[in-house]
């Protein structure tokens, strides 16, 4: 059951990776940018800004909150988790703010480390353990369903799903696309998160710092606080992206990055040292079925109704963006139809809540558009 969850939540991802990646590198624009031509118009990208901003800052503080419980570890809890996640989340904000370069040390350290210690953690659960058994054990949590399981997958990712393009704008052509997105949910979905599935049955436990600690030591705990790191400096990059957008969208002035990423940074502190770290899964479910629908318009827009493609095309061979005449001041088709997906996404209980949410909200995109062509 897990595996099939697994499988049904990254064949969602694909689908909306793919088709916004090689829509990114086509066009050159970031998701929220994408989206002003993809049927939402001005506004409704300062919407979709708005709300990947939103996300990320919860994403900052998960993540930030598990760097805290690893420095807190690391000092023998003589630190309070509340305390170590003000510093981490600061610290970090500071970095992205003022020193990126730093963060790129940090990746190239942090991934080789990270794998090695995956490596190891798997040799360790094999000696010690029974591979059958740890396979066929069930897990001790609460039973879920295959669609939520399914939607939990998908919605562990779906945000960087939708801001794709905000990274595929950069490479050099759709093949390239394909196999970033590809290797990068075979390697994590399936190589990963089979790994992290038989850790935790072993030590019986899904917290991510005892997991390290307990099979790598502390080369184990450096790996879950430099990724924290890793991680939450794109978390906080793309929401200072969607912020900036949305904030030009309404006042056609582009606000400072650097003042950006700092407010940006509190607010992600603040979320985790709430605790918001306590409602991970519900938090995973609600962007499992908010984000699909957002996606599945902007495809829908783009590859089946092409509305700006040629638009598009045109002004990028002029080194420039559309006009604002060029596109409604906010796209209502687009908005009721994700409104209207969402809704069924959570309201539907049969099949998968994610995939439910996507389909409803395309097809009532494409439907809409069709009838109230040039109204809207």
């Amino acid at each position: 059951m897990p595996f099939f969850a697994t499988l049904l939540g990254s064949l969602i991802l694909e689908f909306v990776s793919l088709g916004l990646g090689i829509a990114g590198v086509r066009e050159g624009l970031t998701t929220s940018l994408l989206a002003r031509w993809c049927g939402f118009g001005r506004i409704g990208s300062v919407l979709i800004g708005g709300l990947i901003t939103i996300s990320l800052l919860g994403w900052f503080g998960i993540q930030n909150s598990i760097l805290a419980e690893g420095i807190s570890y690391a000092f023998n809890s003589k630190m309070p988790f509340t305390l170590s996640a003000i510093l981490s989340g600061l610290i970090l904000t500071l970095l992205v703010a003022f020193g990126f370069r730093a963060l790129e040390w940090t990746a190239k350290i942090t991934v080789p480390i990270f794998f090695i210690i995956v490596v190891l953690i798997l040799i360790n659960v094999l000696q010690g353990n029974d591979f059958e058994q740890l396979i066929l054990d069930l897990p001790k949590g609460n039973v879920i369903t295959l669609g939520a399981g399914a939607t939990v997958v998908a919605g562990g990712h779906i945000l960087g799903a939708l801001i794709t393009p905000d990274m595929s704008r950069y490479c050099k052509n759709e093949k390239h696309v394909f196999w970033m997105i590809t290797a990068s949910i075979i390697v994590s979905e399936f190589v990963i998160n089979g790994v992290a599935i038989l850790v935790a049955h072993a030590l019986n436990t899904s917290d991510v710092v005892t997991i390290m600690t307990q099979s790598a030591g502390w080369i184990g705990l450096l790996s879950v606080i430099l990724s924290a790191i890793k991680i939450n400096d794109l978390n906080l990059y793309s929401s200072s992206i969607g912020c900036a957008n949305a904030i030009e969208g309404i006042t056609n002035k582009k606000p400072s990055y650097i003042y950006l990423t700092m407010v940006l940074g509190v607010v992600g502190t603040v979320l985790s040292s709430m605790g918001i770290l306590a409602r991970f899964v519900d938090f995973l479910t609600f962007l499992g079925v908010l984000f699909p629908p957002i996606a599945g318009v902007m495809l829908v827009d783009y590859y089946v109704l092409r509305t700006s493609r040629t638009l598009l095309r045109e002004t990028q061979r002029e080194g420039g963006l559309p006009g604002k005449s060029s596109t409604p001041l906010i796209g209502w088709l687009a908005v009721i139809s994700c409104f209207c997906g969402t809704l069924i996404g959570l309201i539907i209980e049969a099949g998968i809540p994610s995939l439910n949410s996507l389909i409803a909200a395309s097809f009532i995109y494409f439907g809409l558009s069709l009838i109230l062509k040039n109204k809207y």
